[in-house]
């Protein structure tokens, strides 16, 4: 379109987006489990950032406490003020505090394990965790502990009720990382995954050895899409441990959407 005379260029929009805080976060995020010193190099693989934009914004977050740096491994590790943010989440969440007498009743009462859990990018994190597998398994699942959406009950809950554009993208991605595996296979079971939430309200995976898992998402207007997963060890067939355990979590699932939708309302009453 030609610009009449007289007339002033349209300026861009400006994105609302930092660029420089966004990719300081994926400079944090980055950290996992196992991983506590990073390199540059480490983190320019993690991040998908020059070697010289991890140097910048890393010394920037060492100069905030958010990381440490060792000089001898020249290298860098998390500081204690991402402790503290995780610490403050924890205690101040409002849903955790009513997710919680929930979820450690079904567990005590079944002698199994009980999570709740968001989307994080292409993974869902666990917020909460009652563990109290009859065969006394090791707790080896903790709030922020990450899991694959693709694999998981939990991530193929959460697919099956976000928005199609949004599924969609996310499933890319998801395909783009794992364009080495057998993904017809993985497509196929996320469908059917899919098609388990349409018509029974949850959905069951065993990715892990003897691990069978059921998880249901709650949706509710403002809130984050959540994801509540009942899980046992165990070496009995998959269909009788989902028999067993689909009435308490779709129950569990309705107790905490009720108790959502009742936060709103107490929050918006001031």
């Amino acid at each position: 379109m030609t610009r009449r005379a007289g007339t002033a260029p349209a300026r861009p929009k400006k994105s609302a987006t930092n660029r420089s805080l966004t990719r300081g976060i994926d400079i944090l995020r980055a950290f996992r489990p196992g991983s506590e010193l990073l390199g540059n190099g480490d983190l320019a693989e993690r991040t998908g950032l020059s070697r010289a934009t991890v140097s910048r914004l890393a010394q920037t977050l060492v100069t905030t406490g958010f990381l440490e740096h060792d000089r001898a491994q020249r290298a860098y590790r998390l500081g204690a003020p991402v402790l503290s943010l995780g610490h403050a989440m924890r205690t101040g969440s409002s849903v955790l505090r009513v997710a919680a007498p929930l979820m450690t009743a079904v567990a005590r009462r079944l002698r199994v394990n009980v999570g709740l859990a968001v989307c994080d990018r292409d993974e869902m994190v666990y917020l909460d965790s009652v563990r109290m597998n009859a065969r006394g398994a090791e707790r080896s699942i903790v709030s922020g502990h990450r899991v694959p959406i693709e694999l998981t009950s939990l991530g193929r809950a959460y697919l099956a009720v976000i928005s199609e554009p949004q599924r969609a993208a996310l499933l890319s991605r998801i395909k783009r990382r794992r364009r080495n595996t057998a993904w017809p296979e993985l497509e196929r079971e996320i469908a059917d995954a899919a098609g388990q939430i349409a018509r029974k309200g949850y959905c069951h995976a065993s990715w892990q050895p003897h691990v069978v898992a059921l998880a249901a998402a709650v949706a509710i207007e403002g809130w984050p899409v959540y994801v509540l997963n009942i899980s046992v060890t165990t070496p009995a067939k998959p269909a009788a441990v989902v028999r067993e355990l689909e009435r308490p979590l779709l129950e569990l699932a309705a107790q905490f959407g009720a108790a959502l939708t009742e936060l709103s309302a107490s929050e918006a009453g001031g």
